[in-house]
Parts: C-alpha cells; sequence; structure tokens
C-alpha cells in the first residue's frame, strides 16, 4: 500500500502524508484532492506517491478526489518545490496561485437564526446596535453568508457567539465552500447504430434527417443547440427519439473561446535581414539539440526580433515541443497574439487576467491535454502544464511587470530560466533595452548575447530632440503642457496625414488637488497619497486602494472649499489635444479607458492600425511592443516621471521607458522624430535615451552598483510590515532587525533599517520594512528564513503582518 504526499491551500511550508480515499482508488500526481487540516477541509494537490512507514500517529486519509485528470504533470513537481523555497512561500499557496483561479474547495462557518434567538437577540440588537452590527442582517435574512460569519468568528466577539449557540439562540454550522469554476458541457447528439426506426412522427422524422445530414457534414459532435437552431421545434423529438433508442444524448465537455475577435495579423515576413538571419542561427541549433541554454537577444525597436520568435517557435514545434511566450501586459498579448494566431491557428492557448475564470481554466485543459502546444500570457503562464517543452520566448524581458507584486512575490523571467533548466529548453530574453542585470549576466556567460542593431529594410532610428522645460517661456508661472516645438509638430505632422503619439506614465486628469487657503492637498482617507482627479467621472480616486469621491470636496484641515486642481495626467493631455487640433481623432489607452477589457484593448489598437485615430495618448501601455508603420511623430510630456522615485533603479527605468516609447516612432517607410520635455536635460539615463545609447547607460548604472553593491553584485531580500497599529508594526520591525543583527554575527548579510515604506500607509495599513543584501545567496536566504521561522508575537496573534520579498524590483 502506499501513501501520498500532498500540498495543501494553506500557509504550510512542506507538503504533509495522507492515506488514500476510502475507495482505495490512488489519485494520480497533479490532482486536487479535498483533505482534512486540523477541524478544516482544505484543498490539496498531489504530488507524490510514497511507500506506507509504521508510524506512532494517526494518518488521514483524502476525503475526495476533485479531477478526474490531472491540472499539472509530474514534472512540474520539483518546478514547484524550488519556487516555493527559493521564494520562502508555502508550496500548497504556490501551486494555488499558479492555477487558474476558483479552484479552491475550503470549509467554512455559516451563522444561522433559531426560533428561539429571534426575541433575545432583537433585544440585545435593540439595546446595543453598534456592539453587535450583525445582528440586524442575522435577524433580517435568517443567516450570514460564509464570508460575513467568518469575519464574525475571527473578530472579538467568538465567545459571544458559542454562549448564544448553547443557550440555542442561533447555529454554527461547518459548510464547504465549493470551486467556483468548473468544466463547461454541451448537450450533444449521437445515432445509435442498428436501431430500430420503425414508424416515426413529421417531427422526429425532420430531426432524424438534420442530425443525419450534420454527421455527414462531417461533425464529430452534434451538438443539440445546432440541432435547434436549425429546426426550433424539435426539442420534443430529440426527447422521444432518445426513449426509443434511436440516439444518445449526452454530454461532452467543451472549451469557452477567449479568442474573439482580433487585429488583422501582419503579412508574412518572406526575407529576413542578415542579422536576423545570424540570430536564428545560433538559437535553432540548441533548441534542435534539446538542450537548455539562454539567449539573450538585444534587439533595437523595429528590428523584427517578433519574426525570430515565430521562426525560432516553428523549429521547436518541428521538434515535436512545446512552447511559452511572456509578455508584460495585455496589451502585448494581443499584440503578439495576433502575430501567433495567424502563423499556428488554434495551436496557441492564451493565459492572462483579461479572461475570464472560466475561459482560463478551459486554456489550461487545452494545455494539459496537449491539444494547445502555444502557451502565450502574461508572467503565471511560465506555470502552464505544458508537455515536453522545448522554447521559453520572455518579450521585453526588462519589464516590471514580469515581478509579482503582492503575496507569491516571484519573478516570472527568473522562473522561465529555472523551468528550463529543468526541462531542457532554449531561453530567449528579448528587449530593445535589457535589465541591467541581464546584460551584466550576458557579459560573464552566463548568457549568450545576441546582437540586433539595425531596424529591418535598414529604416533609420528616430531623430530625438530633447526640450528643456526649465527654458520655455511659462504660463501664470507654469510651462503649457507642450512646447512650442511639440505644439508645432504635433500641427505639422497632423496637416501631413500622419499619426502621432503622445506619451505621459500619469493616467487622469490632474495628479493633485490643493487647498489655496492652508496650502493642504486632498489625501485618500486610507493611504498616505493625495487623490486623483478623474475629469470623465467626476471622481477623484486613489490609485493604491480605489477609494472614490465626489469631485467637490472640501478642505479637511480648513474646511474651505477653494480647492485648486493642479498637476496633469492622460484625460487631460487627451482634453488638451483635442482643443489643439478640433479636427484630429484623438485617443486614449490607459487603466481608465481599457480597464483589463482585452476587447478595448483591441478595438483601439485597430483604430491606430486602421488609421482612423490620428493623435494616440497613453501610459506604458503604448510604450513597448507595438508596430504602428504611420506613427512618425513621438511625444514625451514629461520625462522625468520616475526619476524621483527612492529606487536603485530608477535611472534604469527611465532610460527604458524613453526608449521603447521613442522605438514607437519611424517604423513604417517614413521616418520618425522624438521630442522629450524634460526638467533634467543632462541626466544620463535621458542623454543616453537621446543617443539611442544602450551601452552608456549600462556603464554607467554598473559603476554605481557595484560601488554600492547593488544588484548585480548582491542579492536582496526586503522584509515588510503592515498592520492597522502602526506602534504595533515599528515595534514588530525593530524586534525582527534586531534578531537579525543578533544573529549576523560575521556581518555577511548588510542589514539596512528599518524603516518607514516610502509610501507608509495603504489601505488603512501601515508599512515599514527593512532590507537584507548580500552577495552570497544561500547566507542571505538562511538569514531570511530565520527570521521568517522566528516572527515577533504580534505577527504570530495576527496583528501584524511580515512578508519576504526575495529580488524586490522596487523598493515603494
Amino acid at each position: 500500500m502506499n501513501n501520498l504526499l500532498v500540498a495543501v491551500a494553506a500557509p504550510l511550508f512542506e507538503p504533509l502524508t495522507y492515506r488514500p480515499p476510502k475507495d482505495g482508488i490512488l489519485p494520480p500526481i497533479g490532482v486536487r484532492v479535498l483533505v482534512s487540516l486540523g477541524r478544516r477541509r482544505v484543498t490539496g494537490y498531489v504530488l507524490d506517491i510514497i511507500p506506507q512507514e509504521d508510524v506512532s500517529y494517526t494518518i488521514k486519509p483524502i476525503l475526495d478526489t476533485l479531477d478526474t485528470t490531472p491540472l499539472f504533470h509530474a514534472d512540474m513537481v520539483p518546478f514547484f518545490r524550488w519556487a516555493a523555497d527559493y521564494y520562502q512561500y508555502p508550496i500548497g499557496e504556490v501551486i494555488k496561485s499558479a492555477l487558474p483561479g476558483g479552484l479552491t474547495v475550503s470549509s467554512g462557518r455559516i451563522i444561522e437564526l433559531n426560533e428561539s434567538g429571534k426575541t433575545p437577540l432583537t433585544t440585545i440588537q435593540t439595546e446595543s446596535p453598534r456592539k453587535y452590527p450583525w445582528l440586524e442582517p442575522l435577524l433580517t435574512k435568517q443567516k450570514l453568508s460564509m464570508a460575513a460569519s467568518q469575519k464574525v468568528w475571527l473578530g472579538k466577539q467568538k465567545t459571544t457567539l458559542l454562549k448564544w449557540q448553547k443557550l440555542g439562540y442561533l447555529n454554527i454550522n461547518d459548510v464547504t465552500k465549493k470551486a467556483t469554476v468548473s468544466a463547461k458541457k454541451e448537450t450533444c447528439v449521437k445515432l445509435i447504430p442498428d436501431s430500430s426506426k420503425g414508424d416515426l412522427q413529421k417531427s422526429e422524422q425532420k430531426t432524424l434527417t438534420i442530425i443525419e445530414n450534420l454527421k455527414a457534414q462531417g461533425f464529430s459532435e452534434i451538438s443539440k443547440k445546432e440541432i435547434l437552431k436549425l429546426y426550433p421545434n424539435g426539442r420534443t423529438a430529440l426527447g422521444s427519439l432518445a426513449k426509443r433508442q434511436i440516439i444518445e444524448i449526452y454530454q461532452q465537455p467543451v472549451y469557452r473561446d477567449p479568442l474573439g475577435s482580433q487585429p488583422t495579423p501582419p503579412e508574412t515576413v518572406k526575407h529576413l535581414s542578415r542579422e536576423q538571419i545570424q540570430v536564428l542561427e545560433a538559437i535553432q541549433p540548441k533548441i534542435k539539440q534539446h538542450e537548455y541554454h539562454t539567449f539573450l537577444l538585444h534587439g533595437v525597436t523595429g528590428s523584427g526580433k517578433t519574426e525570430v520568435y515565430l521562426r525560432a517557435t516553428e523549429t521547436a514545434l518541428a521538434q515535436g515541443r512545446s512552447i511559452i511566450v511572456l509578455v508584460p501586459e495585455i496589451a502585448l498579448a494581443t499584440q503578439i497574439e495576433s502575430h501567433f494566431h495567424g502563423r499556428f491557428g488554434d495551436k496557441i492557448a492564451l493565459l492572462h487576467s483579461g479572461l475570464s475564470q472560466g475561459e482560463k481554466f478551459d486554456q489550461w485543459r487545452r494545455i494539459a491535454s496537449g491539444k494547445a502546444t502555444i502557451v502565450i500570457g502574461a508572467r503565471s503562464a511560465i506555470f502552464a502544464p505544458v508537455q515536453n517543452l522545448g522554447l521559453i520566448i520572455i518579450d521585453e524581458e526588462h519589464d516590471a511587470a514580469y515581478k509579482q507584486a503582492d503575496n507569491f512575490r516571484y519573478h516570472g523571467r527568473d522562473l522561465a530560466i529555472v523551468r528550463a533548466q529543468q526541462q531542457q529548453a532554449v531561453v530567449v530574453l528579448g528587449s530593445a533595452t535589457p535589465a541591467i542585470t541581464s546584460f551584466y549576466n550576458g557579459q560573464q556567460g552566463k548568457f549568450t548575447t545576441l546582437t540586433m542593431s539595425k531596424r529591418v529594410n535598414d529604416r533609420k532610428l528616430p531623430e530625438v530632440t530633447i526640450i528643456d522645460l526649465k527654458s520655455v517661456p511659462t504660463l501664470s508661472g507654469l510651462p503649457p503642457l507642450f512646447s512650442p516645438e511639440l505644439r508645432e509638430g504635433l500641427i505639422a505632422n497632423f496637416r501631413a496625414g500622419n499619426q502621432s503619439l503622445i506619451f505621459l506614465n500619469r493616467r487622469g486628469y490632474a495628479s493633485l488637488m490643493l487647498c489655496l487657503d492652508c496650502g493642504a492637498s486632498v489625501s485618500c482617507p486610507h493611504c498616505e497619497v493625495s487623490l486623483t482627479l478623474h475629469k470623465k467621472t467626476n471622481q477623484l480616486s486613489c490609485h493604491y486602494c480605489a477609494f472614490q469621491m465626489p469631485a467637490k470636496p472640501i478642505c479637511k484641515k480648513c474646511n474651505s472649499a477653494n480647492i485648486k486642481e493642479c498637476g496633469f495626467g492622460t484625460e487631460r493631455i487627451e482634453q488638451e489635444l483635442t482643443t489643439l487640433l478640433p479636427k484630429a481623432k484623438v485617443a486614449r489607452l490607459d487603466r481608465d479607458t481599457a480597464s483589463g477589457k482585452r476587447k478595448d484593448f483591441i478595438k483601439i489598437l485597430q483604430a491606430v492600425r486602421d488609421r482612423t485615430v490620428d493623435i494616440l495618448v497613453g501610459t506604458q501601455m503604448i510604450a513597448k511592443g507595438h508596430h504602428f508603420p504611420h506613427v512618425t511623430l513621438v511625444g514625451v510630456i514629461w520625462a522625468d516621471t520616475g526619476l524621483s522615485i527612492p529606487d536603485y533603479k530608477a535611472g534604469e527605468r527611465t532610460f527604458q521607458l524613453l526608449s521603447q516609447v521613442t522605438g514607437r516612432a519611424g517604423r513604417g517607410e517614413k521616418t520618425g522624430r522624438v521630442i522629450i520635455q524634460t526638467y533634467q536635460p543632462s541626466h544620463y539615463a535621458i542623454v543616453a535615451a537621446n543617443e539611442h545609447d544602450y551601452q552608456s547607460l549600462f556603464e554607467r548604472e554598473i559603476s554605481l552598483r557595484d560601488g554600492l553593491t547593488y544588484p548585480p553584485f548582491s542579492r536582496l531580500i526586503n522584509i515588510k510590515f503592515s498592520g492597522q497599529q502602526e506602534s504595533l508594526v515599528k515595534q514588530a520591525a525593530l524586534a525582527s532587525c534586531k534578531i537579525s543583527r543578533g544573529i549576523n554575527l560575521q556581518h555577511k548579510v548588510e542589514i539596512l533599517g528599518p524603516a518607514p515604506s516610502p509610501i507608509p500607509r495603504i489601505r488603512d495599513r501601515f508599512r515599514y520594512q527593512f532590507l537584507l543584501k548580500a552577495s552570497h545567496i544561500p547566507t542571505l536566504a538562511s538569514l531570511a528564513r530565520t527570521i521568517r521561522e522566528n516572527p515577533p508575537a504580534t505577527v504570530r496573534s495576527g496583528k501584524v503582518r511580515m512578508t519576504l520579498d526575495v529580488d524586490p524590483d522596487n523598493m515603494i
């Protein structure tokens, strides 16, 4: 007999052992199971089948097997284990994060009112409405939802609840919360061979003829929906034909199609450039040899990296291997998806946040079954259950969006390299502006750097003009949004029938609302940040917690209504452009206009390609990867946005963003021009972007980081604390930091802090942090593990939350 090693969806860092279910059937590796954990029932994931051993304790059996086929393959288990160990995150939670949402089954409680409790609890509620705010909905609805019940149970009134249950006023019932997503099924019909048809009624004969015709047309599965579309009155006939055993009616799993409408795919490239050929001559042999290798493809914007991805994919497919293509965000997923769908059709599957839970689950099943061999998606697609992985492509590999910002804080690019190592696959990291660490790894021989320094068809890189905003004539003491050069350029470009792109990495209408009487800004009540005005919805919004309020605020400090709009965002830029060029068609692409919906991205992008848009305004969504051949002018409203952020990567990120948006100009037959407005024209990042000089940026950054021992010369782990009481958060941070310094006697790890986070409060939680820095990874990981395993009392009690961010991408 065997037992099962199961990772549970709970904060446990090691898997647990369970006996097979009562039916004795061993679930295979990769399926979900329902298991007991203390008094709860939780979802678990089978990692291994192990021999039974004699032990002194009782091993619980699996309660239920939740899947008929595995959600992931056995060769994914070492990958999940590595990720859990490196990022110091519970392995069950790692797998839960990797799988499509809505698949977790767990237990909970529901509080229900008894008849005998109505009178006494009504009296209590009347006398103390504020003390027991949940009593009113309980008395009204007779029971509380699982979420509301859990909130009361975990609060300060648990003892009161148990007392009232003992008195018979209410019941606290254990329930199982089911998964919210499952396979979609369709009712299908098939003929039963050699059945006796006899005398058929007219409707039965007509229905049977439709079924036979559909079968003759080659339909492998004949859906009831299709039959009723052709003969709406055939529902009763289908039932009678099934009763007479002439047909069989059954349920067939179907896939929800996430593709829908797509941008028109570009024409197939017939002739490769010399550099494209040279790059493929390096990549393709490694794919054919079935061995791990990482290539850094450093290609300028418009050099044809996408065609290299497509040709490398063709090579991997010819070897019978699967491919994962990662892009940093949905806007780029849509762009690259059109290329791959045009070339490879239904071989592709999509995995990103623009899909519904049901669509994502169906795509996951297609991948796991081998029906889809090319996966395109955002960072979480690195967990796709492909079989025989041969190639991983990371487009815009430098992008910060590959780092998960909360919960399981993994880096998609770094996990891609680990997975490729484990499964003997090739990795292609593509970027016009590689991450400093990636380029350094290329220099050190960890990666093979391949260079594409020319645009396809020898098109020239755009001419860049830097405008010093300090020298621009002011309006009421402030510079205009458009310098004279940018203003004249936009007018001339529109009159010439060309398209323009205006970039500002800040959404909304006004970034600040200021009281003119006392100088205070209108801030979010839940975060220490200013509210942003969104004029279209007439709301002030917090971009951190989504708090909103009407755009007619009263100053909380002095009660004045004399509030002025300050600053600017993409919404205001859009409005100013319609005033400047009233005949021009202006569109905006940012989170407000797209809001995560795939069809909105496609609609806007297609309009630009169809030339029904003259000027596109946007945030970083428009800066990366898009091919707009008729855009000949790019304007950057304010290049300094990111330079003031307290982060050692600020210069690198500014250069990358400016270089990427610069690369949208002049990708067609006409040459491009870029106008960058800045208050810091001599900053090395802006100078390098002006000269298209990545090498000088790299040398400057490496020199700075070497002196300060920042990555790539060290590794970092950020220890974060948050809670609703600032004093407790600060105490926890100080206590953990003291433990760290006591353990770190040989000073192999540099400890910086603790200090309040750059944004000290978000969502009503105060935030402190301290940083661990070391060049020796095992020593760094060991110290972090000791901190995690010995948390302060306030962390153990749940009053303060402690999280570890391994290889943090920002310090905010």
